[in-house]
């Protein structure tokens, strides 16, 4: 497996498009679509907050059918709790059949923004003849289209060989703040020209999130619009994965890998984060255990805190292990940090050790750090991706409707 460049439009037959359609007051680009040349095998997962954006609701019953050939999106309004959200989300597929003729029940619809904000048709159909012309190798416009609070766009793709022919998986996300573990994350479509079934490519999604989106969180906030698609259009003609076998393990390696490079893309661009925090737990007796304390110190507002100011503080790495809900033995834990400014241990038997404050500042001070936690009582491991909270997580989301 390899990356390569060209995000929803790197496989055969995937056309993409993201224009400004008025949505936003700022002219930002507020409208992404991509189109299959051909009906594609469909699988979603959505957020499990009880209260769900229309669009969540029109999509899961297109997808029954477990096909699909277009995805349309909008930000700056997640058509949430609005009593014409149905009749909108609904609308939006159906301009896109009367544009492509693509019928309105094999369109996937999705919506990211302020919640509880009324959203008009009126700008979506106007500029849907300039989302059907800009249709292209646009993958870069329509992940910029998803964005909301991002400060960049996240697009990634990669290649492998199945059957002897080039397959290739690409994707566009979208994440910023809202973001907690138990779905994946705001907004991710994902394209591939491999010929899988429709109940496989739903099983490769359950397994490839499990150990990527579902290890995120930005702010212990599970939004309302979470939403991932996988489009599979069989164009690489490769043999059919019809059933678990090697080339369907390949296959479900290659899309978590893919979901890896997008998870830390997400986690590191948080709302007002300046670090990407990443937390490897090994050594649990279980699985489970493992993903609990990596995600409880992701997640610490405490730790969160000290990692802003480059402040060494294990302690809250402890009392956030004490309060995951694993079972662990307290005295065998081990605790260092890790960046490219290079790594010191802190806590080994449960007990703070003698170290440098000046090296330890100077290896939270970068960009990217690890919090490695030794449990020593299995072979289980985890790891879960966070940022740090800073005084501008605070500033975006005091005025996020303005």
């Amino acid at each position: 497996m390899k990356t390569v460049k060209g995000g929803v439009c790197a496989p055969k037959g995937f056309l993409a498009a993201g224009i400004d359609c008025g949505i936003r007051k700022n002219g930002k680009k507020d409208l992404a679509l991509i189109v299959s040349q051909k009906e594609a095998a469909a699988a979603g997962v959505f957020t499990k907050n009880l209260v769900k954006g229309a669009p969540i609701i029109v999509s899961q019953k297109h997808l029954k059918s477990g096909y699909a050939r277009a995805i349309i999106a909008n930000s700056g309004n997640a058509n949430t709790c609005n009593d014409n959200g149905l009749e909108i989300a609904e609308g939006m597929c159906e301009l896109v059949e009367r544009l492509t003729d693509i019928p309105s029940n094999n369109v996937l619809v999705a919506s990211t923004g302020v919640i509880g904000q009324k959203l008009s048709l009126a700008p979506i159909e106007n500029g849907m003849p300039d989302l059907i012309d800009s249709l292209g190798q646009n993958s870069d416009d329509a992940a910029t289209a998803i964005m909301t609070t991002d400060t960049y766009k996240k697009e990634a793709a990669v290649e492998m060989i199945l059957d002897g022919k080039t397959v290739r998986i690409g994707a566009i996300a979208k994440g910023s703040g809202m973001i907690h573990p138990d779905m994946a994350t705001m907004l991710v479509f994902v394209t591939t020209d491999a010929v899988i079934s429709p109940a496989l490519l739903q099983k490769a999604l359950l397994f490839a999130i499990e150990d990527s989106f579902h290890m995120i969180s930005i702010d212990r906030d599970t939004s309302t619009n979470d939403t991932v698609f996988v489009l599979a259009n069989g164009l690489a003609e490769n043999k059919p994965i019809i059933e678990e076998d090697a080339d369907f393990e390949l296959f479900k390696t290659a899309l978590l890998d893919l979901f890896l490079l997008l998870s830390r893309s997400i986690a590191k661009d948080g709302e007002g984060a300046s670090k990407l925090l990443e937390c490897q737990v090994t050594g649990a007796k279980i699985k489970s255990d493992a993903a609990k304390i990596a995600k409880s110190v992701i997640c610490s507002p405490l730790f969160k805190c000290a990692m802003f100011g480059a402040d060494a503080n294990w302690g809250r790495v402890l009392c956030a292990i004490g309060y995951a809900g694993a079972q662990v033995d307290i005295g065998k834990i081990e605790v260092s940090f890790q960046s490219s400014a290079g790594e010191i241990d802190v806590c080994k038997n449960g007990e703070g050790l003698e170290f440098s404050e000046e090296l330890a500042k100077s290896i939270l001070s970068q960009d990217e750090i690890i919090i490695k936690i030794a449990l020593n009582d299995g072979t289980e491991s985890a790891t879960a991706f966070g940022c740090d909270l800073s005084y501008d997580y605070v500033k975006i989301n005091g005025d996020y409707r303005s």
